[in-house]
């Protein structure tokens, strides 16, 4: 098992930043490099407990699948989603949020599992992470952005 953590403070509101995090749009657009789709179960709008979607998207030059269910919401502080089927042996998601004085921390725990071996191991050391990794931050950075700009819209109306 892998498990990589990371945190991104955002100058929004916790509900907004709780409301990023769980937009299928907006994770679509953090996805673009991937040209990460939602196309089945829910395919656009915010993620509800209950939900899943399936993902279409290219990664290391292949086109792949992975469906996910929301397991566990307590808005606006924590989800988990979990993968149903895709590539991995499992995926288990918890994303977090804590408000401290006008500033969100997002803090995503990811962890995954590699099947084929040793083979799919030393993949993992040497490639996966370090992907996954930079794939999370990518995202997260979108889900910063968006919401900041939201919120800075919001504050001069």
């Amino acid at each position: 098992m892998t498990e990589i953590i990371t945190s991104t403070t955002v100058k929004a509101p916790i509900q907004l930043v709780f409301d990023c995090a769980r937009s299928i749009d907006i994770h679509q657009l953090s996805t673009a490099k991937t040209n990460e789709k939602a196309i089945a179960g829910r395919t656009s709008g915010l993620c509800e407990l209950g939900d899943e979607v399936t993902w279409r998207a290219k990664h290391f030059g292949i086109y792949q699948t992975l469906s996910s269910k929301i397991t566990k919401l307590k808005a606006p502080f924590y989800f988990q989603d979990c993968m149903l089927q895709g590539a991995f042996s499992f995926i288990k998601h918890d994303h977090y949020f804590e408000e401290q004085n006008e500033v969100t921390l997002m803090k995503d725990v990811f962890a995954y599992g590699v099947p084929y071996g040793i083979f799919g191991k030393l993949f993992n050391k040497i490639i996966l992470k370090k992907y996954m990794t930079k794939f999370i931050m990518e995202r997260n950075s979108v889900i910063k952005k968006v919401a900041e700009q939201t919120h800075s819209k919001v504050m001069l109306n």
